[in-house]
């Protein structure tokens, strides 16, 4: 059925202010908007429960580009239905500064759930969002109050389904059975450099039915039909124990002269081209970034029904605060980002501290998890491994969405999207866990972690050459570089059991970007009852006697109890030294000057680092004067001391690395 005048000119206005954007920047990509603007003004108008005037309305219907290089096709969206964007911020996409950035930004503009663009990462963002919203249902809902009760809406292309991390996706949403997951594929069948049949040959409908999906499959001549459309996403929302995939066939910038071809994917239209698809489309050709008065006031009507929904919600939760105090004081601490007071943390001493900081890391976990309910992830299939299975917290599974450990596979790349899609829905504090050196695979998402400000907590374990006999390809070297690179990250290498407790009080205080937990596989020495500061980033762990060291050794993690046996030596030896432990260089960084002088007083030139990963990096610290120790080259497989010793780190090759290097009066 063809559509109705008033939707096509509907769905040509979000085509236009996309081309117009597209072409005022000069830069963007026109087709993909074009082409998928029916699909999208079908389920904005029809079927999604928002209220731009409260974007972050606890029950309202999540939806993430994933095709993030559409961002205009969204922006579109937001300024029609008038989440706040003007049109001149539409005419001033991709600029510096702009609230419509090139590809969409979470909190950056109003209405945009999921930093997207890197292809793939959006459709695992919507599964953590499914993930979030089938938990605090189950946690939260009672009888007919559902307080959490809504849908997660995706829309990928062919880039998104071409990534290794959406079969991940995919396949673990199937399996968790996430009704109120739907996925629509802007089947276009081109992408930026051809026609995908040149490397996408593949049926992704058959791939969906075999991964536990519910499937659809809409046409070329219905591709633009709002009827078949409106139907389609109407039979996936009453599938309630399957995630849905709808594919559609849609033209690349449709109604252009490039319509069908790459070139519309990635550059603009040009004017020639605007002007002629205008005139097909039957659009004025003046003024650019026309919308008619009609086309804006029924947006703003759909808009303006978010009211409305939210009042409606509103209702069923003071009601259902009324019934269940406790549980809505508990929702509310929570979506305030507040913390429990008085959290029962554990107490490590010298008879229960001398364990690997995996494993005070476990202790401390279920230490407060009954208190913290927001706490919830898991691992990669290493829970036994990583020491983070939160004990009689239940496995969240079709039939106990309640369940607070999340059984991901192994999954790396899914994992930290959708660690991430859990955190961007709301209401959670979610992990996740897995090998230092396996951040190869997470890292994608950590960085939009970072980029996105979201709180995120990543438990990497086994982080060093000493987790031994599993060899180079397990033994992380350059990770903790690379993450130290990373801004907006917190990266922590605790020392012993003391200093895990302190982090992990800093992990779920501390908001606005990720933090990452960096423990040890074997057991380290309780280092004593201190004031263990690791929220300073750095502190004297050990000082020389006379409090005035000639020598300063830094450490991180398992070398920190390495840099207090060799200070032993040195001190034999008539070198004053003072030991430094520096579990987080970012936390360090943000002190004052006064106190990192005090903790690296700028006379003192003799510092050595000690740290068995990569040394980029730690000339900030030890200066023109000082030593960096550490590996810059492949592990091997051995036992651990095997490894300490041929790689020199034992207490007598430091210290005597020291005395060769800075020549020290040896008494």
């Amino acid at each position: 059925m063809p559509n109705s005048p008033a939707d096509e000119q509907r769905i040509n206005a979000i085509r236009f202010l996309a081309v117009d954007a597209v072409q005022k920047a000069n830069s963007g990509h026109p087709g993909m908007p074009m082409g998928a603007a029916a699909m999208a003004y079908a389920l904005w108008t029809r079927h999604l429960r928002f209220n731009p005037k409260d974007p972050h309305w606890l029950n309202r219907d999540r939806f993430v580009l994933s095709a993030g290089h559409g961002s205009m096709l969204l922006y579109a969206l937001l300024y029609l239905t008038g989440y706040g964007l003007g049109l001149d911020d539409l005419k001033s996409f991709r600029q510096l500064g702009s609230r419509t950035p090139g590809h969409p930004e979470a909190e950056r503009t109003p209405g945009v759930e999921a930093t997207t663009g890197p292809l793939g990462q959006g459709i695992a963002n919507a599964v953590g969002m499914a993930i979030a919203e089938a938990h605090l249902g189950a946690a939260y809902n009672r009888d007919d109050r559902p307080i959490v009760d809504h849908y997660t809406y995706c829309i990928c292309g062919d880039g998104d389904l071409m990534e290794g991390i959406s079969q991940e996706a995919l396949s673990i949403a199937g399996h968790l059975k996430l009704g109120k997951l739907v996925l629509l594929y802007d089947d276009n069948k081109v992408s930026l450099a051809g026609p995908t049949d040149v490397t996408l040959t593949d049926d992704p409908v058959a791939r969906f039915d075999a991964s536990g999906w519910h499937t659809q499959f809409v046409d070329a001549d219905h591709g633009n039909d709002v009827a078949a459309l409106d139907a389609a996403i109407a039979v996936a929302k009453n599938v309630p124990d399957r995630p849905s995939f709808i594919a559609v066939r849609t033209h690349i910038g449709y109604g252009s002269p490039r319509q069908d071809n790459y070139t519309a994917h990635g550059e603009p239209l040009g004017p020639d081209n605007v002007k002629k698809a205008k005139e097909l489309l039957g659009w004025p050709l003046e003024p650019d970034f026309y919308v008619p008065d009609d086309v804006l006031a029924f947006y703003r009507q759909c808009g303006a029904k978010g009211a409305d929904l939210e009042a409606q919600w509103q209702q069923t939760y003071d009601a259902w605060k009324r019934e269940n105090a406790d549980l809505a004081s508990t929702l509310e601490r929570i979506l305030a980002g507040k913390l429990p007071q008085n959290l029962p943390w554990p107490a490590f001493t010298a008879e229960n501290g001398s364990v690997a900081t995996r494993d005070a890391g476990g202790t401390v976990m279920n230490a407060i998890a009954k208190s913290l309910p927001e706490l919830i992830g898991g691992s990669a299939d290493l829970d036994p491994s990583t020491k983070t299975y939160l004990k009689d917290c239940g496995d969240f599974q079709p039939g106990n969405y309640a369940g607070r450990n999340v059984h991901y596979g192994v999954r790396e790349h899914a994992m930290a999207a959708i660690t991430n899609g859990i955190t961007l829905h709301g209401g959670l504090l979610p992990f996740a866990a897995t090998f230092f050196n396996f951040l190869d695979y997470c890292k994608p998402a950590v960085r939009l972690a970072a980029l996105s400000e979201l709180h995120d907590l990543f438990v990497f374990t086994h982080d060093s050459v000493f987790l031994g006999e599993d060899g180079p390809t397990h033994e992380p070297i350059e990770q903790l570089a690379t993450l130290r690179a990373q801004p907006n990250t917190y990266v922590v290498r605790p020392a012993d059991s003391l200093e895990v407790l302190e982090a992990w009080k800093l992990a779920i205080a501390r908001k606005g970007a990720p933090w990452i937990l960096v423990l040890t596989r074997q057991k380290v020495p309780f280092l004593g009852q201190r004031d263990a500061a690791v929220a300073k980033g750095a502190y004297v762990l050990n000082d020389a006697q006379n409090g005035r060291p000639d020598l300063i050794l830094i450490a991180t993690g398992s070398e920190v109890s390495l840099a207090v046996d060799a200070k032993k030596i040195l001190e034999e030896r008539g070198v004053a030294t003072r030991v430094v432990s520096m579990p987080c260089w970012e936390l360090f960084d943000q002190q004052e000057r006064s106190y990192r002088d005090e903790v690296l007083p700028p006379a003192v030139g003799a510092r050595m680092s000690i740290e068995a990963a990569a040394t980029l990096g730690w000339a900030k610290y030890v200066g023109d004067r000082g030593f960096a120790f550490g590996i810059d080259h492949f592990g091997a497989s051995a036992p651990a001391a095997a490894i300490a010793k041929a790689f020199g780190f034992t207490a007598e090759n430091v210290a005597q690395l020291a005395l060769d290097k800075f020549s020290l009066a040896v008494r």
